[in-house]
């Protein structure tokens, strides 16, 4: 049976745009996995695996609430809350394996598209340093299948450099032969940041893994460091640090309680 799940190749950039410029540039490979085929996939592939050590993985765990449900029924979940048609759509992932038992991924995105291929919705699920996670349910208008802008307020802490206080912009081409996400952040209308990823599909194979293995050694590792590389040059150049906001205060004042301390 012929798998619509694929791989892709291509670059990761931010932008930092204010208060001063800074920028960083990575290679990078994701796989973008139908959430129906993941099983079959690791099946099929001799250096793909589901739950297991292996060159590539795919662990449920690194995604959706980290507990023990279907990554499928909590994205549905997630999607009907938004008002979608989830049980009608094919969701698929697309994340940055585990590679050698090792993964991170500072954005996930689920692809949840109806039978004729437009888009339904898409899920942004951040990731932070702290193993904190955050999904954004965006719904997509009309039957989009070329460029997609959506816009929210920002909810999620995600580095120290960014405060609370912003908007993000998406602009999204789904996955095709290629594959791009811009996200601008905002604040006072002013963009403070552009963050982008593109990226150009290949089969998804043994043959394909190992390349990709070999041209982007130890990537996931290689992310993370990056991260905190970055974040070391940030703060020798003097941009301020937003202090984090604990997840059981930020629930609280959601919900109408005190909240944090300043």
């Amino acid at each position: 049976m012929k798998m619509s799940s694929c791989l892709y190749t291509g670059q990761v950039v931010h932008r930092r745009l204010l208060p001063r410029k800074h920028q960083l540039r990575y290679r990078v490979f994701w796989m973008l996995l139908d959430l129906n085929e993941i099983d079959s996939l690791s099946r099929q592939l001799s250096f793909f695996s589901r739950n297991r050590f292996n060159l590539a993985s795919f662990h449920d765990s690194d995604h959706g609430d980290g507990g023990g449900a279907s990554l499928l029924d909590q994205a549905q979940a997630l999607l009907r809350q938004a008002g979608c048609r989830a049980e009608q759509l094919t969701i698929k992932l697309l994340c940055m394996p585990r590679l050698l038992g090792y993964g991170f991924n500072p954005l996930s995105v689920y692809f949840c598209s109806r039978h004729d291929g437009s888009l339904e919705a898409i899920i942004y699920e951040v990731h932070n340093t702290f193993g904190e996670r955050h999904s954004y349910v965006m719904p997509v208008g009309g039957s989009a299948t070329e460029i997609i802008e959506q816009h929210c307020p920002k909810s999620f802490y995600v580095s120290p450099f960014l405060g609370m206080d912003m908007s993000y912009g998406f602009r999204v081409l789904p996955p095709a032969a290629q594959v791009e996400v811009s996200i601008r952040g905002q604040e006072n209308d002013r963009t403070v940041i552009v963050a982008s990823l593109s990226g150009t599909r290949h089969p998804l194979t043994d043959s394909a893994l190992i390349k990709a293995f070999a041209s982007h050694p130890l990537l996931t590792m290689k992310v993370i460091a990056g991260i905190h590389w970055h974040a070391l040059r940030m703060i020798l150049k003097g941009f301020r640090i937003h202090g984090r906001e604990p997840a059981a205060q930020r629930a609280a004042r959601a919900a109408g309680g005190r909240g944090a301390q300043p």
